[in-house]
């Protein structure tokens, strides 16, 4: 029953915070003692183990990033290369590109089969042995559902998972990951008629949700660290639906204006 000597709580106005709100949190935590990966390795299996051997446990509606080159290595997307030879990696750059759109030096920009516009097709040689060279997984949306299937089976979750890559950006300096596939949380949120703080309606507005948390996990991961996954815990339930990266997030080329 309501006290009626009560003094009522204050409602905040149009566009002010709600300060009895919890202000929003995201967690992220990296996932050590997964080990090297080989062909055909149960991917989601060694990774619900190596969570809960770090005394840790997956819940619904957290998202589970995993790095390309391990999801490369369990489906056997490796290929030999004259470990004396710097640029022995050229010809398969070549053979994973569908088109080559600028050269410089050691350097190639290309778009892939998936349409990643990326550096070198995404071929890598860090972190495998020598004589080696990673390439891009067929379809990582399908590899990203493999393992969000996997983790269901394993640890009875609902998860998101994204796999993560690096790439540059052609109007910055660095690098940064991104995701390359995703399965169970959206790759893209439309926000266009929305209204902002102020009102305004939004016509523009579509935030690539996917590649800012393969962003926050690779703070986690790190380049040489061996801690090729990570978990992010906080999420709202709208980000959680079917999403895809490649159908999603690449620009189809009559939309793209510098290629």
């Amino acid at each position: 029953m309501t006290d009626p000597g009560a003094v009522p709580t204050p409602q905040p106005r149009r566009g002010e915070p709600d300060e009895r709100a919890s202000p929003p949190r995201l967690l992220v935590w990296g996932v050590t003692g997964i080990g090297e990966i080989g062909r055909a390795d149960d991917v989601a299996g060694l990774i619900a183990e190596a969570i809960a051997t770090q005394g840790d446990a997956l819940a619904d509606r957290d998202v589970v990033v995993v790095t390309q080159k391990i999801v490369s290595k369990a489906e056997g997307k490796m290929v030999p290369v004259d470990p004396t030879d710097p640029r022995s990696h050229r010809e398969v750059v070549e053979a994973e590109s569908v088109r080559v759109l600028r050269r410089r030096d050691d350097l190639t920009i290309t778009e892939t089969k998936h349409g990643f516009v990326c550096a070198n097709a995404g071929v890598d040689l860090s972190n495998v042995e020598a004589g080696w060279a990673a390439l891009l997984p067929d379809d990582s949306d399908r590899s990203a559902r493999r393992i969000r299937d996997g983790l269901r089976a394993r640890a009875g979750v609902d998860v998101g998972v994204i796999v993560s890559d690096t790439f540059g950006r052609a109007w910055r300096r660095g690098l940064t990951d991104v995701a390359i596939g995703c399965a169970g949380i959206a790759a893209l949120v439309d926000l266009r008629g929305s209204v902002d703080s102020l009102g305004r309606e939004l016509h523009a507005t579509e935030v690539a949700i996917v590649d800012e948390l393969a962003g926050a996990a690779e703070l986690v991961m790190g380049k040489a660290d061996r801690v090729p996954v990570a978990v992010v815990r906080g999420g709202p339930d709208w980000w959680f639906r079917r999403g895809n990266v490649h159908d999603e997030l690449v620009r189809p080329p009559a939309e793209d204006l510098f290629r």
